[in-house]
């Protein structure tokens, strides 16, 4: 044979297989409606939206931490994409693929974010390989009964089996939603949780919280043959310092399940607290169970969230 014939032969055997083995991180983003992504970006109606005060687009002005958002825009003003990093959520409304951005809330359009834009930039920055982002957060949901798993023992929840169906479903069709991951290996590399609300306002469900949520963790790294699985647990930091006892429990009940999860080391707790925002300073000045609707709020969590994945992956790899 010809040599170039037989060079030839070579590589195109070869490009199937390297496109096969493109492998993606995959973070799955858990809860309820402030996973959803509440986070105003740019609505300012001077009724509904105060004015814009606390949107994304004020606060890259105006915020405390204005200077670590510098990112969220690209040279020409616009909204900064992310080739590296994508995000999957199938909203009550619609699916929402793409890459990361603005945009991929609850809500019709590009006018909300959630934890998983700032989250995203980092484990993007972060790792070498692609980063994909599936969200699987429902509004009002409780984990004492709606994600309650199957090891807390009861009716398992319903949204417990929906995360886990969304998820594998992903995992097998991935490139059917989102074109650029065709043919990649997906891997499920981390957890994040962001809930508690309607827990607070039921004592079983407060006292039941840290032992249901360890077995939800335990749960879910079964699920996806992943016992050593990092965990990040957001705090229900809404109110900052002003929180009632009912609060305060489940608070305590996060940072608990975070101690109790094993192996040792693998799940870490977020203090959310410090992230409040004054609601004359935020769009949504009657939403308190949503951060107000304020936009530093969500992206200082999800900088939070994604700084403690970090530094779960950086010491699984000692």
């Amino acid at each position: 044979m010809h040599p170039f014939l037989f060079l030839l032969c070579v590589f195109s055997c070869m490009a199937p297989i390297a496109a096969a083995e493109k492998r993606v991180k995959v973070f799955v983003l858990a809860g309820q409606s402030n996973m959803e992504g509440q986070g105003v970006v740019d609505l300012d109606h001077p009724e509904y939206y105060n004015g814009g005060k606390g949107s994304l687009v004020w606060s890259m002005q105006h915020g405390k931490t204005k200077l670590k958002m510098k990112h969220l825009r690209d040279e020409s003003g616009q909204w900064a994409v992310r080739d590296d990093v994508f995000v999957r959520y199938q909203t009550p409304h619609e699916l929402k693929t793409g890459k990361l951005s603005v945009g991929f809330a609850v809500y019709p359009g590009k006018h909300h974010i959630g934890p998983e834009l700032q989250f995203g930039h980092l484990l993007g920055d972060y790792l070498d390989e692609p980063v994909l982002l599936i969200k699987t957060c429902w509004g009002g949901k409780s984990l004492y009964k709606d994600f309650r798993p199957p090891a807390a023992g009861g009716k398992m929840g319903e949204f417990y089996s929906q995360m886990i169906q969304d998820v594998q479903y992903v995992m097998s069709h991935v490139g059917e939603e989102i074109k650029e991951l065709k043919d990649a290996k997906l891997e499920v590399a981390g957890f994040v949780w962001f809930q508690g609300w309607n827990d607070m306002f039921d004592e079983q469900a407060r006292d039941e919280y840290a032992d249901n949520l360890t077995w939800l963790v335990s749960d879910m790294r079964q699920a996806f043959h992943s016992p050593s699985l990092p965990v990040v647990i957001g705090e229900t930091g809404n109110s900052g310092s002003d929180a009632g006892k009912n609060m305060l429990a489940i608070r305590l009940a996060q940072a608990e399940a975070a101690v109790k999860i094993r192996p040792v080391g693998s799940a870490a707790f977020v203090s959310t607290t410090d992230f409040a925002r004054s609601k004359d300073l935020s769009p949504n000045v009657g939403h308190g169970h949503h951060w107000f609707g304020n936009a530093e709020s969500y992206f200082l969590i999800g900088d939070a969230m994604g700084n403690a994945m970090i530094e779960l992956l950086r010491s699984q790899q000692k």
